[in-house]
This record gives C-alpha cells, structure tokens and sequence, in this order.
C-alpha cells in the first residue's frame, strides 16, 4: 500500500472494528477440491488454510454453532446458470456437478449435520437459502473462512454487512493463488465490510459464544 494510505483512510474514518455479536455462525466458503487441489486449473495449495479452517470447526461444533460450507457447482450445459460470471472464467465450467472438482476437501472435518449449499455465484448469499437459515437462527455474527480471498470471500462479507451482520474474517483461515490480491481484499475487508481478526482469537470467541 501507498504510504500515505493511512492518512487517507483515517481522514475517511475507515478502519473501525465492529466486533463480535453474541450468536455466530461459521461459514466455510468453497473449501472443495477444484480450488484446494493445485492440479486443477482454478485450484492452488490451500493446506494451511484447511487446517486452520478446522481449528474454527472444532471451536464450533464444540460450542453447537451452526456451520455452512459451500461450494460453486453448475448444473447446467455449457454452466448457463453461472450466468456471465462464466464468461469471464470460463474455465468454472469444470465445476459441473458429479466432477471430482465440486467434491469437498477431504481433510476438512465436517460433521453430517453441517449445512452443505451450493451456489452459483461468488457471493454465498446470491440467491441461496443462506440469508434465511441465519435469520432463523438468530445469527448476528458471521465467521466467514475458506477461499479465495479476493473473489468469493469478499463478496461474501460484503453481502454479509450488506444483510446487517458482524462479518469476521480469521485471517489465516482464508486463501487465495496469489498473495498481492489476498493481502489487499484483506486490507480492504478490514476497512469497509468487517473485522479481520486472528484465528485464535476466533476460536476462542466460538468455544465462548
């Protein structure tokens, strides 16, 4: 960043944290083998952050928070319901359903009673079940982890603030193939959408919520 972006920003008011509420949910965002898997044309070594996603999920599942993980798959020929969103990458048309590619990550430790949803836009919000089910569950506060950082995490934490919750993002838990665009969304998130907080400090909040 520009050495004279914090004078900017400060000047602007950005950078205020809105802390954490009292009834979260985590959200793990396209934790599946498409991007997870660096053999697959949109995939990259997320190793780390699987296993820090986890940390979040023992953290929730031992506090009975709900947990949401989803993922992008098309159902459609030549992925139409992906809408124009692949024609700008038209390589998610490999994400179809039945591939190996929409399959979660195999290391990640979901439990059969988290919510899988499938999606068809960056945003886990875009016309899914998921602002609904949060709302039915009294949910104020969203941890949301997974990938990538700079496309489908963004989009989500904004809509997240956009719906009026507490968007946390546990920085370690979240990824992306490059670190300039990870580090600048996170930056960004920080300052305009919700808090970007260390996953311990998460974890810590979720086994005391």
């Amino acid at each position: 960043m520009p050495a004279e972006t914090p004078d900017v920003y400060d000047r602007a008011g950005l950078d205020n944290e809105i802390g954490y509420g009292d009834t979260p949910a985590l959200i793990v965002v396209d934790l599946q083998q498409g991007f997870t898997d660096p053999s697959c044309p949109l995939g990259g070594d997320l190793t780390g952050v699987v296993e820090r996603t986890n940390a979040l999920l023992e953290a929730a599942h031992d506090a009975d928070c709900p947990v949401v993980a989803t993922r992008v798959i098309t159902t459609h020929p030549e992925a139409a319901d992906l809408g124009t969103w692949v024609e700008k990458i038209p390589t998610l048309e490999i994400l179809a359903a039945g591939s190996e590619w929409v399959a979660f990550d195999d290391r990640l430790e979901l439990q059969a009673d988290d919510h899988r949803l499938d999606k068809r836009q960056a945003s886990a919000f875009h016309e899914t079940e998921l602002h609904s089910m949060l709302s039915a569950w009294g949910v104020d506060t969203l941890i949301v982890a997974g990938c990538t950082t700079s496309g489908c995490i963004r989009a989500t934490a904004v809509d997240g603030c956009a719906h009026g919750f507490r968007v946390i993002v546990p920085e370690g838990s979240v990824g992306d193939r490059l670190e300039e665009p990870h580090a600048a969304n996170l930056f960004d998130i920080h300052a305009k959408y919700g808090d970007v907080k260390p996953v311990d400090e998460v974890c810590e909040y979720l086994h005391d919520s």
